[in-house]
């Protein structure tokens, strides 16, 4: 019997030993699985810096590939445009040049002719050739050419034609023949669908180009004209919209860097951001048309060069063909203009669509000559006194901006918290939680730690170590031990539950204080979570007071904007369109 109880003896050291190493190996695991947990969750938060980072990069390259493409279609509808229309250019650059020619007697009339027959047969279809060849026979006495050659340009283009004449004579001094002119041009006009050369029309008006009796003409006509079309609500509307559109496009980008954490933690920061950004826009509004009613203009001295700045815009105007290829150009350009932002882009295009219809009313020509004046080929000069005329739809316009964004201001600003955290190779999950600015801070503060404290320790309280579960198998190993091992030697089995026991409880409390230190590094995580939580809800307030007064700041300058747009009606007191000029002692007796 001593023989096997040493034999015994030696296999439960044996088993000891391996228990204690096995102890040990079990402590290494758990400090390797901590490790392990602590470069998880780095890996994971370098891998959403880098998944942000990359979106980031793509959406900038995407952004700079759309400027590239825009910048190479612009290049190509250029060329495209240079190939097509190019050869109207010289015709263009042939008018003036050549009533220039006719005022300094320099190019004799055989050579003036021979210009006008050319162009005349290089560019068939084109309006402005045969009015060149009338004016060339005009200018040798050529009756019966000039006649025919009027009515060829008639025939291609009447209105364009007939305000070409009209200036020309002006130009020439002929007040009565110019008159005519203008007075069958108004008369053939539609109200509702005038041609884009009737830019010409307010151009003229801007410097008094007519004299007397076609300063007349022109008010008498245009504001039947208005009266007319001012029967319409829809037309009206559609110009209140269009004002809409330009003040809209004025609103200020997202202040989210100004105010990070309230971007974060309210689900109302994208009102509260859009409405910001609309209130900043009156001052962008009030700095853009002071600009634009403060421009000095100072008229030409001689009425020649007025009548030819005029003639250069009208024979300088898009032919109808041309529109579709000048809408893609407006939209490409928009697209560099915006940074490649397709949709900024589409919707600055599409608001000014109107710019490079074929025709357009009377009340749009105004809109446009106000908003983008390149489009129609109109000066600062008349962009200012168009702005004047519709004092009264971007009055309408931003007072319903300013009604809209004012309605849309958040009445309870909320902030938010709920979502995931990694704690010990676990997923803890924070319930939503909402709180309302409308209570106090602290009262905020202490609900929202009470809702963490809510659901934090029963997660922290699961890792507890089941010494129930764990220690049964351990009874049991122990109690059949003393009695298999006992019916030889009950001394023997005594010490073999004891080695027994010791070694697999030492490999319990070992697994104890492993699950004891997870569950404290899970307390202090979710602990320091918490605490965030807290900061970031002091933060949210804290900008929100500040976006309070930023917002009062921005909106005290609607009063200003509000007064200047009304003044409009009175901008035009010392330069109106219909008070005419004097460019020259000639022209003072019109």
């Amino acid at each position: 019997m001593s023989e096997v109880d040493y034999a015994l003896h030696q296999k439960v050291q044996q088993v000891s030993n391996l228990v204690v190493r096995l102890s040990e190996q079990v402590g290494s695991v758990s400090g390797q699985v901590s490790a392990v947990e602590a470069n998880q969750q780095q890996t994971r938060t370098e891998l959403q810096q880098l998944r942000d980072e990359f979106l980031a990069f793509v959406k900038t390259a995407q952004l700079t590939a759309n400027v590239q493409r825009a910048e190479t279609r612009i290049g190509v509808i250029q060329d495209q445009v240079d190939h097509e229309f190019g050869h109207h250019k010289t015709v263009r650059r042939t008018a003036v040049g050549m009533l220039q020619a006719f005022d300094l007697g320099l190019v004799s009339e055989e050579n003036v002719r021979a210009v006008g027959d050319q162009l005349m047969i290089q560019t068939p279809r084109y309006w402005l050739a045969p009015a060149l060849v009338a004016l060339a026979s005009w200018s040798a006495d050529d009756r019966s050419l000039c006649e025919r050659a009027v009515e060829e340009a008639f025939r291609r283009s009447p209105d364009r034609t007939s305000l070409f004449f009209a200036l020309v004579l002006r130009r020439q001094d002929r007040r009565e023949a110019a008159v005519r002119w203008l007075r069958h041009y108004l008369l053939a006009q539609d109200p509702a669908a005038l041609g884009r050369e009737f830019a010409v029309i307010l151009e003229s008006i801007a410097q008094g180009a007519f004299g007397l009796a076609g300063r007349e003409l022109l008010h008498s006509t245009l504001a039947g004209w208005r009266a007319r079309l001012m029967d319409s609500a829809d037309g009206q509307q559609r110009q209140i919209d269009r004002w809409r559109e330009e003040i809209d496009s004025l609103a200020q980008p997202s202040a989210a860097p100004e105010f990070p954490r309230l971007a974060q933690v309210s689900p109302q920061w994208p009102q509260l951001d859009a409405v910001l950004g609309r209130a900043r826009a009156h001052q962008v509004v009030l700095d853009r048309y002071r600009a634009v009613m403060g421009r000095e203009f100072q008229p030409s001295e001689r009425l020649e060069d007025a009548v030819d700045d005029i003639l250069d815009r009208l024979v300088s105007e898009y032919d109808t063909e041309e529109l579709p290829l000048r809408r893609d150009l407006a939209f490409h350009h928009a697209v560099i203009d915006h940074g490649g932002d397709l949709d900024a882009a589409r919707a600055a295009a599409d608001a000014d669509s109107a710019s490079y219809d074929e025709s357009l009313d009377y009340l749009t020509v105004q809109t446009t000559a106000a908003l983008n004046p390149a489009a129609i080929g109109a000066s600062p000069a008349t962009q200012r006194l168009s702005v004047a005329a519709c004092q009264e739809w971007f009055l309408q316009a931003h007072a319903g901006f300013t009604r809209d964004y004012r309605a849309a201001v958040p009445q309870d600003v909320q902030a938010q918290f709920g979502t995931a955290y990694t704690v010990a190779a676990q997923t803890f999950r924070l319930p939503p939680w909402t709180g309302s600015f409308t209570r106090p801070l602290p009262e905020l503060e202490g609900a929202l730690a009470a809702h963490w404290d809510r659901h934090t320790e029963p997660f922290v309280a699961a890792y507890a170590y089941p010494w129930g579960k764990k220690s049964k198998p351990l009874a049991l190993t122990v109690l059949g031990i003393l009695v298999v091992v006992g019916t030889f030697s009950f001394p023997a089995a005594l010490v073999i539950a004891l080695l027994v026991g010791g070694a697999w409880g030492l490999v319990l409390n070992n697994a104890a204080r492993a699950a004891a230190r997870l569950r404290d590094n899970a307390r202090q995580l979710l602990q320091q979570a918490k605490q965030e939580s807290v900061h970031h809800l002091r933060a949210a307030s804290a900008e929100l007071t500040d976006w309070n007064a930023k917002f009062r700041a921005a909106d005290a300058v609607e009063p200003r904007c509000r007064g200047f747009i009304t003044s409009l009606t009175t901008a035009t007191s010392g330069g109106s369109p219909f008070e005419g000029r004097t460019v020259a002692k000639e022209d003072t007796a019109s």
